[in-house]
């Protein structure tokens, strides 16, 4: 199975695979949902939607970290640095580099144009942040701060993407922006399929079999996606997978695009994050062997500033003149922005052990992990403990993706709507309960749907309570035994 562009009259039609078309669908039947509640308070049996279809940690409620935001303000107003009250308002820590930064920063200010690849010294704390971690150099050189993860995968998707010939081995279940981006380019996806049975693993002989396909068929496989933890599935790779992994890579020639941008979620205790740079190195093998893109964002970890649209890439086993070309291209937006900059060099360079803020950063970042550890654990319980449910072990990322068996009558009620029956609960959840998740088919996985860990702590509703796992254990029950039934108002009923 391939997803690719065609031409026909001289004349480029993008085929839209169907993960967009349904992701993109259900996204409509939420905004109307949304739009029918703001015009009709009270039309519904729920007070507002519960959105548990996006990873949005800020818009349900994860606070912030105070360094990170105090260092922000600072940096868009340096003024301040300069009156009595910053003492009382902002930390030392954050006094000291907020005034590092804005040092670095082109006229001293947080408004101004900047390189393309980004400002340079906050590129090098994300370096030597990668260093520390690894245990391996890194050099600024090969850093692009980026806005947001999603703009350095379509960045280098345009630079590995010729023509509908070149294609990008990409794992089922998938990311939608890895398909979208590839197909937007004008390449071909080749897909590979992820082992439920193994928790969601990697298989090689099943990455190997695709591979040969592909080539048979024509393509030239150019470079092969590898999500690590998983999205949506929630796995994390063993040490002794990744290490596959970069033996195949190597073997095949294939440049290695590693997702890494969930590498602080990582919630069991017999699975650590590696990033494929440094399983490459610990192999031995360095820029003259295999060639990694790996990539990194702010969105998500305990950090959750999604809108503030920061991240970066780092490119290993390029040469000068291919770094050059990626300049070019990437000097066509002109530069990412610079707050997501600055935060993307926080997130690789946060308080040490010493500092002032040290305690309360250490603390935040405690508390958030714990939460999602504690929320992983109740909703794979809740998930496993169902009939017609079934869920693996939720090892890392913000997803849950449990498998749903449905009834005939509702696999029929589906095929009369003419959508899937994954797609059929999901829209007749929302519409009873105002819990909003993504249906497998979205992945390009049927009989599954996605939900989010992140949830609201200010304001009292389902997701906050210790009865969310009853309430929608009670509700997933209903309509898995029941929908198209005539059994709506048991459900409804639950809610009020």
């Amino acid at each position: 199975m391939t997803f690719r562009a065609h031409k026909s009259a001289g004349k480029t039609y993008m085929v839209l695979s169907v993960n967009v078309i349904f992701r993109y669908g259900c996204f409509c039947v939420i905004q109307r949902l949304q739009e029918e509640m703001d015009n009709n308070p009270g039309s519904r049996p729920f007070p507002e939607i519960i959105y548990c279809n996006l990873g949005n940690p800020q818009a349900l409620g994860q606070r912030p970290i105070t360094f990170f935001r105090e260092v922000l303000s600072l940096c868009d107003n340096p003024a301040l640095l300069h009156r009595d009250e910053a003492r009382k308002l902002f930390s030392p820590c954050a006094i000291k580099r907020a005034r590092r930064i804005i040092e670095s920063l082109p006229g001293r200010d947080s408004g101004p144009y900047t390189n393309s690849q980004g400002i340079r010294s906050l590129r090098r704390a994300v370096a030597d942040g990668i260093a520390a971690r690894d245990g391996f150099p890194s050099r600024p050189e090969d850093i692009f701060l980026t806005d947001g993860a999603s703009s350095a995968i379509n960045l280098t998707m345009q630079i590995l993407i010729r023509s509908q010939e070149d294609g990008i081995l990409c794992p089922l279940p998938e990311y939608p922006l890895y398909s979208a981006s590839i197909i937007l380019h004008g390449g071909t996806m080749v897909p590979y399929n992820l082992s439920e049975d193994g928790d969601w693993g990697l298989e090689i002989f099943e990455v190997k079999r695709c591979l040969e396909e592909a080539r048979i068929a024509g393509l030239t496989v150019r470079a092969m996606v590898i999500i690590n933890p998983g999205n949506p599935t929630g796995q994390v790779l063993s040490l002794t997978n990744q290490e596959e992994i970069v033996e195949f890579c190597r073997k095949e020639g294939l440049v290695m695009l590693a997702d890494e941008v969930y590498q602080d979620n990582v919630y069991v205790k017999d699975k650590k994050f590696h990033s494929f740079k440094k399983v490459a190195r610990s192999l031995g093998y360095n820029e003259n062997d295999i060639s990694i893109v790996s990539f990194h964002s702010v969105s998500m970890g305990y950090y959750g500033e999604c809108g503030r649209r920061g991240g970066y890439m780092e490119i290993c086993g390029f040469g000068d003149d291919v770094i050059g070309e990626i300049c070019k291209v990437a000097s066509v937006t002109l530069c990412p922005n610079i707050s997501g900059q600055i935060l993307t060099s926080l997130m690789m360079d946060p308080p040490k052990i010493g500092d002032d803020c040290f305690e309360t950063f250490l603390a935040e970042k405690d508390d958030i992990h714990s939460s999602l550890v504690k929320r992983a654990k109740t909703l794979e319980d809740a998930f496993s403990s169902l009939e017609g449910m079934t869920c693996n072990r939720i090892e890392g990322a913000i997803y849950v993706f449990p498998r749903i068996h449905l009834p005939p009558a509702a696999i029929k009620a589906a095929k009369a709507e003419g959508v899937p029956p994954d797609t059929f609960y999901a829209c007749r959840l929302l519409d009873a309960t105002g819990i909003a998740v993504v249906p497998g088919s979205g992945f390009h996985q049927v009989s599954h749907f996605s939900i989010k860990l992140v949830q609201r702590r200010e304001k009292k509703n389902p997701l906050t309570s210790r009865g969310f796992s009853i309430l929608l254990l009670l509700v997933l029950y209903v309509y898995v035994h029941m929908v198209s039934c005539g059994f709506l108002a048991v459900v409804v009923f639950i809610f009020l």
